[in-house]
């Protein structure tokens, strides 16, 4: 029999992922909904084993009762029959016509939404078309004109009802499978030699699903709401068969002398359909797979901060002594489910004016999490600052207003994102972007703005800037959009520039082109930069200093040209020793044996000592400081004394 993988402590993993129920009870409002639909459709279940009335049986002698009458809670109606009675039978009759009216809608709409919208072309156009001439008509008209045709009754006004609210699953459903049809993992697929029906529906039905159960909940609102309807004009249910429709249709001539009979079943659509409504939302959360993190699609405008961050150290300098960005015990952890991922955990650093920094490490060792949260744009949730403090010209940013940040982000600071292509909106023309950005933070009319822009993209270098300014950013190339992203980090002359792997996606050539216009330009600005990336090589020819970061913590520190002639940390060097040298084939290039540990389960003592070739018994064990050595260099190794030599002759 298997059991669960344990940790290095022997416990089992934490979940990273919350529950579906976790995720829907976390939204207070899907709660509610679905509390209300529950209990309403438990006793409308329940309606066979509760002790009620004959809900037909009529007793004109005691007709019109009052609400909390004698043998009958919620009055009686104009024939004497017991409310209570009719109305739980009556949410019964319409709660299953409801439900089955949008299971027929859903499952045919559905259908035909996926393959129009996969097959496309006539395919697409029949379909489609078809859809429209349905939509050309009002839908409750088309329902009274099918009901007309096929006489009144509930299985009548229930097939009218699915058939006018086909089209509306067909057009949400192709909207969503359109985007979806030219992925690249459906060509992945069809390359696999998967038949199309099964690409439907292992590929593309689950991703359409959350839009699918959106829709149900909101149809199923209208169909309950289009049932009463019918019902109420005496199409739907027939005497002495109760609804909610007909029971507010038999009300509404005594809404003056017997509000209550009319009053009663009006209150129980209302809730019926709030109910759906705020249950489908919180559905559509727990089914989305991108949701499944925990994280909601919409994002806090600022990163949350606990209240034990923003402390300034003991001993802090003043404004006028502090650099120009101080980071100090900076903690910045994703907690998903019961699992608290430590992304960042306890860096500290300082970044002079005019100086270049470079954070070097591995993917997930916390580099970009640490940009981002200088300027409280790690998304929350799931993201916190749990801890620590971050100082610009000596002001802390940690719990600073939204305001007072949106002051600096993109002035005093500013940020070249990885891919310019996902950062920059599809919908405006790279001139306006910058435009905006300069306005943004400059007293400068539109034309002034306009022309300053264009000066920005002549100075990055950009071919024909006049005729770019023009541009969306699909129509440039991938250095040309790189050079808009700078042009707009430089447009108000910042103080610090953060730079997130600018390059990784560029072509050697291009790369080697914007890391030294990049370079050029924050030197004749006197700008200070953080530059984060994978290439030492890069390091060596852009910044003054290094950081290295492992497991979201900093290993080793110091002046590039230190660092580089003598690593203290043994990580350090084996980052050093994947990297080839010009002029040196017979060296052998050796990749890191193992993977980083999981940041939500980081090993006791030295997160690198499981894949550390000089790892002693004693890494393994307590905390390891980082060692101050002189010179401004730090290794958090309990041999960092040793130089290079030294360590590799032990």
């Amino acid at each position: 029999m298997t059991s669960l993988a344990l940790d290095e402590t022997g416990d089992a993993p934490p979940r990273s992922r919350p529950s579906a129920w976790n995720r829907l009870s976390r939204n207070a409002l899907a709660t509610f909904g679905l509390v209300l639909v529950v209990a309403i459709a438990a006793i409308a279940a329940a309606a066979p084993l509760l002790p009620l009335a004959d809900p037909n049986a009529t007793d004109v002698a005691n007709r019109l009762q009052p609400v909390f009458s004698d043998g009958h809670w919620l009055g009686t109606d104009q024939l004497g029959r017991d409310i209570l009675s009719r109305l739980i039978w009556g949410t019964r009759v319409s709660l299953a016509v409801g439900i089955a009216a949008t299971l027929v809608a859903t499952a045919i709409g559905a259908l035909i939404g996926l393959v129009a919208a996969y097959y496309g072309r006539w395919t697409d156009t029949l379909l489609m078309r078809g859809i429209d001439m349905l939509m050309a008509f009002p839908y409750l008209l088309l329902a009274l004109a099918i009901v007309a045709v096929l006489g009144p009754g509930l299985l009548n006004a229930m097939v009218a009802i699915a058939l006018v609210n086909i089209p509306f699953f067909a057009r949400a459903v192709r909207g969503a499978t359109v985007s979806l049809v030219t992925r690249e993992y459906v060509d992945a697929a069809r390359l696999c030699g998967m038949s199309n029906p099964r690409i439907i529906a292992r590929e593309i039905f689950p991703n359409v699903l959350p839009v699918i159960v959106i829709t149900m909940s909101t149809t199923l609102g209208w169909m309950i709401l289009e049932t009463a309807g019918l019902s109420f004009l005496g199409l739907g249910a027939q005497p002495p068969q109760a609804d909610l429709g007909s029971m507010l249709g038999d009300g509404r001539k005594l809404i003056v002398t017997a509000p209550h009979v009319a009053t009663i079943p009006g209150l129980v659509i209302l809730l019926l359909v709030i109910g759906t409504n705020l249950l489908g939302d919180g559905l559509r959360d727990v089914l989305d797979p991108r949701l499944k993190s925990g994280a909601l699609a919409r994002p806090m405008a600022v990163t949350a901060v606990d209240a034990s961050a923003g402390r300034p150290a003991a001993g802090a300098p003043n404004a006028a002594e502090a650099p120009l960005l101080s980071v100090q015990g900076l903690e910045t952890h994703f907690v998903m489910g019961r699992a608290v991922f430590r992304a960042v955990n306890g860096v500290s650093f300082d970044v002079a004016a005019g100086e270049a920094v470079g954070i070097v490490g591995e993917s997930g060792s916390g580099k970009s999490v640490t940009a981002l949260s200088l300027l409280g744009l790690v998304p929350t949730p799931p993201g916190r600052i749990v801890g620590g403090d971050i100082r610009f010209r000596g002001e802390s940013l940690i719990g600073a207003p939204l305001s007072r940040l949106q002051d600096i982000r993109g002035n005093r600071i500013a940020y070249i994102f990885q891919d310019p292509l996902t950062t920059l909106n599809p919908l405006l023309t790279v001139g306006e972007q910058v435009t905006e950005a300069v306005r943004r933070h400059q007293n400068l009319d539109s034309g002034r703005a306009r022309q300053w822009t264009l000066e920005l993209f002549e100075r990055v270098q950009i071919p024909r800037a006049k005729e770019r300014l023009a541009s969306y950013p699909h129509e440039l190339s991938g250095g040309q959009r790189q050079r808009v992203g700078i042009a707009m980090a430089l447009a108000n002359d910042p103080d610090l520039i953060i730079a997130d792997e600018p390059t990784t996606a560029l072509d050697v050539t291009t790369q080697a082109q914007v890391l030294k216009l990049l370079d050029e330009l924050r030197r004749e600005r006197g700008a200070a930069l953080i530059f984060i990336t994978h290439d030492f090589g890069v390091v060596s020819e852009l910044c003054d200093r290094i950081l290295v970061m492992y497991a979201g913590r900093v290993v080793e520190e110091g002046p590039v040209e230190a660092v580089f002639a003598d690593p203290r940390h043994p990580y350090t060097r084996r980052l050093m020793a994947c990297v080839p040298i010009l002029g040196e084939p017979e060296r052998s290039i050796d990749a890191i044996p193992g993977l980083p540990p999981a940041v939500n389960r980081l090993p006791p003592g030295c997160a690198f000592a499981p894949r550390c070739p000089l790892v002693l018994d004693a890494c393994r064990h307590g905390e390891i400081p980082l060692d101050r050595l002189g010179d401004g260099r730090a290794a958090r190794c309990i041999r960092a004394q040793e130089s290079d030599q030294e360590s590799s002759d032990a």
